[in-house]
């Protein structure tokens, strides 16, 4: 996907049918109510940084489940890639703003949000890109908030899954689309628990989830 050449059709049906496999993977329920939910109230309109926004889908049903809880919420979508921000264009939400942006833009304008997240993002990061995303979130974390970026965490099990539950739906649900391959590769690249603990910063911490999922965590309260 990340190949400026991919097939745009095969790339925006992808877009389209991530919903599909991020309920399961990202759980962004879970991501809701653990991260997001803690920092919002009914006097406060708060702002959600999403960096690396892909399709749009897991912001989009995060602000679904604040407007549920009756909580004002904004979100910023963000991705250098002009391809994924005009997939997240198709969600029509006065809320939901995708731009296409890197998180140093943002640390140049001055903003500020109360999460910054991002999913899926790590495992494309060399080692200097991570380092600079990672001080790129500690400053546009506002006071109180909190930086989450979640991953897959490598390994024969996570490997193994994704295959058997994606192989039935290989020829119809997922046909056509680069989320089978793309993410098998993804499992392939992406990082164990103790790899990412040796190179993270001072205030960092990794936090494992289920399934195979690994969240990177930076925030004052969770130090206490």
């Amino acid at each position: 996907m990340d190949d400026p050449a991919a097939d745009p059709v095969m790339l925006e049906r992808t877009y389209r049918r991530f919903a599909l496999v991020n309920r399961v993977v990202s759980r962004p329920a879970a991501v809701y109510e653990e991260w997001v939910r803690p920092r919002l109230s009914a006097t406060h309109r708060a702002r959600m940084l999403d960096i690396g926004a892909g399709g749009g889908d897991l912001p989009i049903r995060i602000l679904q489940l604040a407007r549920r809880d009756g909580l004002p919420l904004e979100v910023v979508a963000i991705d250098p890639d002009e391809r994924a921000v005009r997939a997240c264009s198709r969600f029509d939400d006065p809320a939901f703003r995708p731009r296409i942006a890197t998180s140093a833009d943002l640390v140049a304008e001055g903003e500020a949000f109360d999460v910054v997240w991002s999913n899926h993002v790590l495992h494309h990061l060399t080692a200097p890109e991570l380092g600079a995303l990672l001080a790129d979130t500690e400053r546009l974390v506002a006071p109180g908030g909190i930086g989450v970026h979640g991953d897959i965490e490598r390994g024969r099990g996570a490997y193994l899954g994704f295959w058997a539950a994606t192989l039935p739906f290989a020829w119809n649900v997922l046909s056509g689309s680069y989320i089978r391959p793309d993410g098998l590769t993804s499992i392939r690249r992406s990082h164990t628990a103790p790899e990412l603990a040796r190179v993270l910063p001072e205030g960092w911490r990794v936090k494992r989830g289920f399934p195979s999922r690994l969240e990177l965590v930076w925030g004052s309260e969770i130090l206490r």
